[in-house]
């Protein structure tokens, strides 16, 4: 934390507050191991398999060059940029950084990035901030500041400007994500229940079955001797009785039933089912058997969206508005061939012919170490932009 106290922004005055829970939920007693959503089996499941999947994805300075009328691209054109979206502080690479940013946002419904700069300005090293609670104040110009509280109940205060936020179910707070924890409580709390209910079976099914009552005085050790026998004659899968027991008039046999309620599998699946309906994910997607369809479907409606955020946070916050008017920008994109099947793979060589795909980037979805040349676009002979006179000649044939 000796980074971040070079940074705090002290601010003299607040018009408004407001405060907001992080991953942590002190008012969670439903588990019997921990008080943490992550604490489920099913939750860190679901959240697990949407962290790996946004741990791909890949950042890129971009930066748009107009050549009269014509535009060009130019990919990762400040070294400074291309190193800190690689390595983002000295302590951890970009997919890490991605993937501990994922956990935190579907936990909490938010997730916060520092950025240290320079004596110019420029960004050098992002941070994920490991906050417990964070409060939005406001300077007397109405600007925004972070509060955080991290773990040690230390507090920092950082300006927005220097703060990457991501927010997750934004829709009750004006600045913070809202998280899925309220209506994730009773369905956790269901599944403890649940769990704790069959624990509870399992310790009763080793109890007393059976209560002998002998009409006469026994000592000790000829009651135990007598419950022995009863137990190898009648209680031992492995003997030859046939499910009767028979006693005399000297002992009263009585069996002891338990009253313990375990929940069938039916009822478990269904709440299982929510909480994965609540991630808006699904059994094939956790357990990675999931086709590219399905694959593609998942990303489009959980991933997609998040990267749209990410890329316009990053632009703004890393790029001052002259930089971003000039044609900067980070791109946010995933390659995401890695779940299509051989047969779809294959077909992409028709995209590297026509220059829509680079020879690398077609053997990268391919498992294939990257050749030299393949970063340059490729395009066959027999096609030509239509401006160089490719319409008038398919005209003419």
């Amino acid at each position: 934390m000796g980074k971040f106290s070079n940074f705090i922004k002290r601010v003299t005055s607040s018009k408004g507050f407001s405060r907001v829970e992080l991953v942590t939920q002190n008012n969670s007693n439903f588990f019997l191991w921990g008080n943490k959503a992550y604490d489920s089996d099913t939750v860190r499941a679901c959240v697990n398999a949407q962290a790996l999947r946004f741990s791909k994805l890949q950042l890129k300075h971009i930066r748009e060059i107009y050549k009269g009328t014509e535009k060009d691209l130019v990919i990762n054109p400040e070294p400074y940029i291309k190193f800190l979206l690689e390595e983002p502080n000295p302590y951890t690479t970009m997919d890490m950084l991605l993937y501990k940013t994922s956990v935190q946002l579907s936990l909490s419904g938010n997730a916060f990035w520092l950025i240290i700069r320079d004596e110019n300005s420029l960004p050098i090293e992002l941070y994920l901030i490991p906050a417990k609670s964070v409060n939005d104040l406001y300077d007397d110009q109405g600007h925004l500041v972070y509060e955080f509280i991290v773990g040690n109940a230390q507090t920092f205060r950082f300006d927005s400007a220097d703060v990457i936020h991501l927010r997750d179910d934004y829709g009750e707070h004006e600045i913070f994500g809202s998280g899925k924890f309220k209506a994730l409580a009773p369905l956790l709390e269901i599944t403890e229940t649940t769990d704790r209910g069959i624990i509870n079976a399992i310790r009763n099914s080793g109890i007393v079955k059976w209560l002998l009552k002998y009409t006469s005085a026994l000592r000790p050790e000829d009651l135990k001797s007598n419950a022995k026998k009863f137990a190898e004659n009648y209680l031992d899968i492995s003997n030859s009785s046939v499910g009767v027991a028979a006693v005399d008039s000297k002992v009263d046999a009585t069996q002891i039933s338990p009253n313990d309620y375990v929940p069938n599998a039916l009822q478990m699946d269904r709440t299982k089912q929510r909480i994965l309906e609540l991630f808006n994910t699904n059994e094939k997607i956790i357990t990675s058997t999931a086709d590219e369809d399905e694959e593609n479907a998942y990303f489009d409606a959980v991933i997609s969206p998040k990267i749209v955020q990410l890329k316009n946070e990053l632009t703004r916050k890393l790029f001052t508005r002259r930089q971003r008017g000039c044609g900067n920008y980070i791109a946010v994109g995933s390659f995401n061939l890695q779940s299509a099947s051989l047969k779809t793979k294959l077909n992409f060589a028709g995209m590297v012919d026509r220059g829509a795909m680079l020879p690398n980037e077609w053997r990268e979805s391919l498992g294939l170490a990257p050749v030299p040349g393949g970063d340059t676009p490729l395009r066959r002979l027999d096609t030509v932009a239509v401006d160089e006179g490719g319409e008038n000649d398919a005209e003419n044939n």
